[in-house]
């Protein structure tokens, strides 16, 4: 449709400039009313239900860590997967051991960045900052360091025209707005961001998510920053303390309808359908993750019941695989505080119990990893 004119209810329009026109779109919010049925209304509701319970799991991730740092690091593995990455949760929880030694991989790179970048994001607004636009650029630098060779300038907006794949075959390349456009939207998108809505606070979080995408204000890492944005005013809006929500997986399982709704939306002004694809998608993930927390709660529970009494190394192991669930000899040995010895007669007493497995195949410098909470970790549950 680039190229054509739009009609009416279309929240923007094509600009011509060089061989393909960019879309400008028009500030938040719609200037055309937005019609809500009886069933939208339900499922929000529905969202508002489980983001509640999704924070009632708070004092449960104060006792045991690592469901927090799942929860972070599942939304960091889903979210640069979307951008292409392969990667899994697992490698992840492997960084400290590649970091170590020398050898991170670029994605697995992309997804510390990302786990540090949200944590800081959150951080800062539980101490008293509010979304600016002088955040973003900073979350954005932190976002791109040591991945720069997709970004030249990170935390700055991008001087340069981009096009932006279309989600069909049959759709030529999106182009956003123009460089020159970008800080007077942008601005505008801030102010939207923290001004009380007419619209209930998650379908803001759709228009805002849908006009920070569209304008794609920085070289790359746009889609990343994006989503953090969502977890962000979770936070902001007061329906979260922490980043618990990781909406990235709901993107990855519907990527192809993720794009088409927002394209749909620039050019025909379609905002129900796409409001109701993410409303949908914060009430999944926030289910899932209460799922997955209720699983791992129950794992610890049990353990404590086998493990708990830690009359031996292997029992105080066990114990501590809820902290560090991919661990090595020394990890063990220092965790423990033991010999090197008395680590592998412990790794090798859970082994013999499939509590812990090796996962290198290698003689030396082998890895291990707790089964049963990785297999929680890694079960779809849609």
């Amino acid at each position: 449709m680039a190229g054509n004119s739009l009609p009416d209810k279309a929240p923007g329009e094509y600009v011509p400039f060089g061989r393909r026109p960019y879309y400008l779109p028009d500030p938040l919010p719609p200037a055309h009313d937005l019609e809500f049925d009886a069933d939208f209304q339900q499922l929000l509701q529905d969202a508002i239900y489980q983001l509640g319970r999704l924070e009632g799991i708070g004092d449960e991730t104060e006792a045991n860590p690592l469901l927090y740092t799942t929860m972070v690091r599942r939304e960091a593995v889903e979210s640069v997967v979307l951008e292409g990455a392969d990667i899994d949760i697992e490698d992840v929880f492997r960084s400290q051991e590649l970091a170590d030694s020398g050898t991170t991989r670029k994605d697995v790179q992309e997804a510390l960045n990302y786990e540090r970048t949200i944590t800081e994001g959150s951080t800062r607004l539980s101490e008293g900052d509010q979304i600016t636009l002088g955040l973003l650029q900073n979350l954005h630098e932190l976002l791109m360091a040591d991945v720069r060779g997709h970004c030249e300038y990170p935390g700055e907006f991008r001087t340069k025209p981009i096009n932006l794949p279309a989600a069909s075959s049959f759709q030529e390349p999106f182009v956003p707005p123009a460089p020159d456009q970008i800080p007077e939207l942008m601005t505008n998108l801030i102010e939207y961001c923290n001004t009380t809505s007419e619209f209930h606070d998650l379908v803001q979080l759709g228009l805002v998510h849908y006009q920070f995408e569209t304008i794609h204000p920085f070289e790359d890492g746009n889609g990343r920053l994006g989503r953090i944005l969502i977890t962000l005013q979770l936070i902001q809006n007061g329906y979260l303390t922490q980043p618990y929500l990781y909406p990235s997986a709901y993107f990855n399982r519907n990527k192809i309808e993720y794009a088409d709704r927002m394209r749909t939306v620039s050019e025909t002004g379609a905002w129900e359908p796409w409001l109701e694809f993410f409303v949908k998608g914060i009430r999944s993930q926030a289910a899932e993750a209460v799922t997955r927390t209720n699983d791992l709660r129950s794992l610890r529970r049990e353990y404590e019941r086998t493990y708990g009494h830690e009359k031996t190394a292997a029992d105080r192991l066990a114990m501590r695989l809820f902290k560090q669930p991919y661990l090595t000899t020394n990890d063990v040995a220092e965790l423990l505080d033991v010999t090197a010895q008395t680590a592998r007669n412990a790794i090798q007493e859970l082994e013999a119990q499939d509590v812990l497995t090796e996962t290198t195949g290698k003689e030396r410098y082998q890895e291990f990893k707790a089964v049963d909470i990785f297999d929680i970790l890694d079960q779809p549950l849609e």
